[in-house]
């Protein structure tokens, strides 16, 4: 392997002060920055420094998109690859990840905050709750690229989890008849439209008014849907761990 080394890095889901400290440090050493300008914050980009060659992949394909960073990367420079997002989640992260080692290069990969986790905070809300839910599960329909089998929507919404749907708007039709399958149709479903960008649309609707609701406001792509009981908590509800009843390694609990 040569000394150069990659940095493929989170965004996070658009607002530029929710970047980790590591993304934020990455960026402002850039010398070349690979950045998805369809989905990332150009506020984000901005904070490379002046001399730093930046390149949008809105327009490229995968093997161009590596073709200059092999490049870059092979003459000595700081090669920065930004990700909307978490890289780890829907980002080609293994085929890059392939590619530069193939190449001989190191890789260093930086988490950023995803959306499911910033549209959460956006509502207060905890997508686990003791006695309702204890699963959050990750995925997407299945559109043109699908899913495997044992991952499909009717599997995974048969457990009633917290269902975080990405890349799912522009089948909401079919997700909505799916879902109404497994969960009611008062089950409460946020829909979050770029959150944390100044342009953030965010609402809870009953399951039952999730695909109108996305036609109305044509929504299809940058959005994202939370489907979970624990949007709509039962007041009772608590955490056993913190209960004066509950003993833990670093607190005694009452006799």
């Amino acid at each position: 392997m040569t000394s150069a080394k990659v940095m493929i890095v989170g965004a996070g889901p658009g607002a530029p002060d929710l970047l980790t400290l590591r993304a934020a440090r990455a960026i402002e050493q850039a010398e070349v920055l690979v950045w998805t300008d369809s989905l990332v914050n150009p506020q984000i980009a901005a904070l490379a420094p002046e001399g730093c060659e930046r390149i949008r992949t809105s327009t490229l394909t995968l093997e161009e998109v590596m073709a200059v960073v092999l490049e870059r990367a092979a003459a000595g420079q700081q090669v920065v690859r930004l990700h909307d997002g978490d890289p780890c989640l829907y980002g080609a992260l293994q085929e890059q990840v392939c590619r530069l080692a193939d190449a001989g290069l190191a890789v260093e990969v930086v988490p950023g905050l995803s959306a499911y986790q910033a549209t959460a905070a956006a509502l207060g809300s905890e997508l686990t709750i003791p006695g309702l839910v204890q699963t959050i599960v990750l995925s997407r329909a299945g559109g043109r690229t699908g899913v495997p089998e044992k991952e499909s929507l009717s599997h995974l919404a048969a457990l009633q989890a917290s269902l975080c749907l990405y890349l799912s708007a522009r089948h909401v039709e079919e997700v909505q008849a799916e879902l109404l399958r497994h969960y009611p149709a008062e089950t409460p479903v946020a829909i979050g439209y770029r959150v944390s960008w100044p342009e953030q649309w965010l609402t809870v609707v009953p399951l039952s008014a999730m695909a109108a609701v996305s036609r109305e406001k044509q929504l299809i792509r940058t959005t994202l849907y939370v489907v979970s009981p624990a949007l709509q908590p039962p007041g009772e509800a608590r955490s056993k761990l913190y209960s004066a009843s509950h003993n833990h390694l670093f607190r005694g609990g009452a006799d």
